[in-house]
């Protein structure tokens, strides 16, 4: 007869959010607990998980709006101003043939916010519906919106470049536009709006599922 494989929590163990170390769970009534390792409180699941990263993401979705629409560069040359957003810069690389410059940039500055974004979002509202279907699927999910996160500054790091070695005077000049504070600030909110969002809570589902 095939058994069931127990779970960390069914055998009494947490593991620490800091260290990945498992350890004994506290008792209900013991108090808040440490990790032995590093120190770090230990809880069976995120505290607040959902409502944080609900949080987290609406913030997002409300700063990545002006992140595409306001200039993120302006470019002052022999007395001619251009302001350009991320999509302008993409369609320029484009016009001249540079392709693999102007993917790069849309999938690192437009589609990576967004899907990550889209992506929390159903696994957010998957959680609270207490779906049970394809719990390894989402989980691949939440570690593709975990590891590509970072990537996303690709245009940050390119403008800080440009901002600070064309500094020509009056011959020319690049300057930060808003677009890049608010750019930057939605890749700073979906990177907390991850690591806040806890992946047990997939499979709580289908622990109850099974009792």
């Amino acid at each position: 007869m095939k058994r069931t494989p127990i779970t960390a929590r069914q055998a009494g163990l947490v593991g620490c959010h800091t260290c990945q170390l498992l350890c004994a769970a506290p008792a209900k009534d013991a108090g808040p607990a440490s990790c032995p390792r590093c120190g770090a409180s230990l809880h069976a699941r995120k505290p607040n998980s959902l409502s944080r990263c609900w949080a987290l993401v609406i913030a997002a979705f409300i700063f990545y709006i002006p992140a595409n629409v306001l200039p993120i560069t302006t470019t002052v040359s022999l007395g001619h101003v251009q302001s350009d957003t991320i999509m302008s810069g993409v369609l320029y690389f484009m016009a001249t043939g540079s392709w693999p410059i102007a993917l790069v940039i849309f999938v690192a500055s437009v589609f990576v916010p967004l899907a990550k974004l889209v992506i929390l979002t159903f696994l957010m509202i998957s959680v609270q519906c207490k779906s049970t279907r394809r719990p390894r699927g989402r989980t691949r999910l939440y570690r593709f919106t975990e590891m590509v996160g970072r990537w996303s500054m690709v245009d940050i790091y390119v403008v800080t470049i440009l901002v600070a070695l064309v500094k020509l005077g009056a011959l020319a000049n690049v300057d930060a536009g808003p677009g890049a504070i608010h750019f930057a600030t939605v890749v700073v909110i979906t990177m907390f709006a991850a690591e806040s969002f806890d992946p047990r809570l997939i499979w709580d589902s289908m622990e109850k599922d099974n009792d």
